[in-house]
């Protein structure tokens, strides 16, 4: 195990700039998660990590040790790719086993450390195998067996999940957690899919072009979120986001007045957030129209109107309404965010 620490960190592609100063300690242990839109730099972070990109400016430790000039095979840390990256003409043994061979390790030794990871994955009954037997779910074990054998400082995984079917992604995650929960090794997790990060991190990080927005455990960054940014990229559904004029504790936009907990300056141009969850069909309230109704079993996701701006609402159960039909909505005002409109920033409460 091993922390890592980033210090005023910058990368550029010719005249692009792509990382502006990333400066970030993840602890030992730790599972941390780089979440953010593609492009935002979080996978060129990670490939820095791992010393497969050159640092333009500032520094990467591990465990105090500055690695910017250390080869990548000397940093002892182990990468998850999203292609698996499998030698299709080895065995799934083979595979497993191959980075301990080029370390001229003794023939027993890799062995016992193929079958360990083999038994921890559930791989032992595929060890035969060549990667064109497996299924994606199979493979990606095979990739995160052949990074434990290694018994690194520090797991590296980028968007592992990203070519798995949605059902076979869920069972994934699960694996994954559960695997850092037993064998406690440092890890840095990088995914665009925020409910990835939101049931797996530690920690996360939200990256918007080439900057880290906020970092906080995920229902810090759920419940107080720093920035607009955050606001609507944490969360799914997302955050329903309008323009509004703050007014004797509540926001008016939009025809109506909008509840809040929240306290700004009287006439302050703000941006009201309000959860789906946290917007509930009520027996008065704000006037909505219905537009599309997505029963999902114990709850039913709602795209309404109010005026001309879109919102979602999520209740439990089935829902009574239908399209075109009008409905009331009661905002519960102790879940409202407010932003300041001209910057985005939490307006604090």
């Amino acid at each position: 195990m091993a922390s890592l620490s980033f210090r005023e960190v910058k990368k550029e592609f010719g005249k692009t700039k792509v990382l502006h100063g990333i400066s970030l300690d993840i602890h030992d242990g730790e599972f941390m998660v780089l979440v953010g839109p593609s492009g935002c730099g979080k996978s060129t972070l990670l490939r820095m990590l791992a010393g497969l990109e050159d640092i333009n400016a500032g520094t990467i430790a591990i465990d105090g040790r500055v690695v910017n000039e250390v080869e990548s095979k000397d940093r002892d840390i182990a990468m998850v790719f999203q292609s698996y990256a499998l030698y299709p003409h080895m065995t799934v043994r083979d595979n497993m086993g191959f980075s301990l061979k080029l370390r001229k390790e003794a023939t027993a030794r890799v062995a016992a450390r193929v079958q360990a990871a083999a038994k921890i994955l559930n791989l032992e009954p595929y060890l035969e195998r060549y990667p064109r037997e497996l299924s994606g779910g199979q493979r990606q074990r095979v990739a995160m067996g052949r990074a434990i054998v290694r018994d690194p400082k520090v797991f590296l995984f980028d968007e592992p999940l990203s070519n798995l079917d949605a059902k076979l992604r869920v069972a994934m995650r699960t694996e994954i957690k559960a695997l850092h929960q037993r064998l406690k090794t440092t890890t840095v997790y990088v995914t665009h899919d925020q409910v990835e990060a939101m049931t797996m991190a530690d920690r996360i990080a939200v990256m918007n072009e080439g900057r880290i927005e906020q970092l906080g455990e995920p229902l810090e960054l759920y419940d107080r979120p720093a920035n607009l940014f955050v606001a609507q990229f944490i969360g799914s559904p997302a955050m329903n986001v309008f323009e509004g004029t703050y007014q004797d504790g509540a926001v008016h936009g939009l025809g109506a007045r909008w509840p809040c907990a929240c306290r700004a300056s009287a006439g302050q141009r703000v941006k009201y957030g309000i959860r789906p969850e946290h917007l509930q069909p009520a027996a008065s309230g704000i006037p909505a129209e219905v537009v599309i109704v997505e029963p999902m079993g114990a709850q039913t996701e709602l795209l309404l109107k109010v005026q001309d701006q879109t919102f979602t609402a999520l209740t439990h159960g089935r829902a009574a309404a239908g399209p075109g039909e009008r409905m009331f909505l009661a905002p519960q005002a102790m879940h409202a965010h407010l932003f300041d409109a001209a910057g985005g920033s939490r307006i604090p409460d």
